[in-house]
């Protein structure tokens, strides 16, 4: 097991413990000690959303006070419209 995975406490009673489905086994991760000897497959090993074909790109840029003003005002994905806008002005 991982260094960081702390120990069971010693009055846990196992019969308390969940069923295991046979889909949950089949994706489990099997250790031997501190031998992995077959790694965790399916959802178990990719938590959150999917990695974009193109992810978008942090910038800094810099606005008059008004125009940000305004853009904002507009409401919650007003960086997201902005983006839209961009890119029908640039044809894409």
């Amino acid at each position: 097991m991982n260094e960081s995975r702390k120990p069971l406490p010693s009055d846990w009673d196992e019969n308390d413990l969940p069923e295991w489905t046979e889909d949950q086994w089949d994706r489990a991760a099997i250790w031997h000690g501190d031998k992995l000897i077959r790694p965790a497959s399916g959802t178990l090993t990719k938590p959150g959303r999917p990695r974009l074909e193109h992810p978008k790109q942090q910038v800094t840029l810099r606005l008059d006070a008004d125009v940000l003003e305004k853009l904002r005002a507009t409401g919650k994905g007003w960086q997201s419209r902005i983006n839209a806008e961009l890119r029908k002005i640039l044809g894409l």
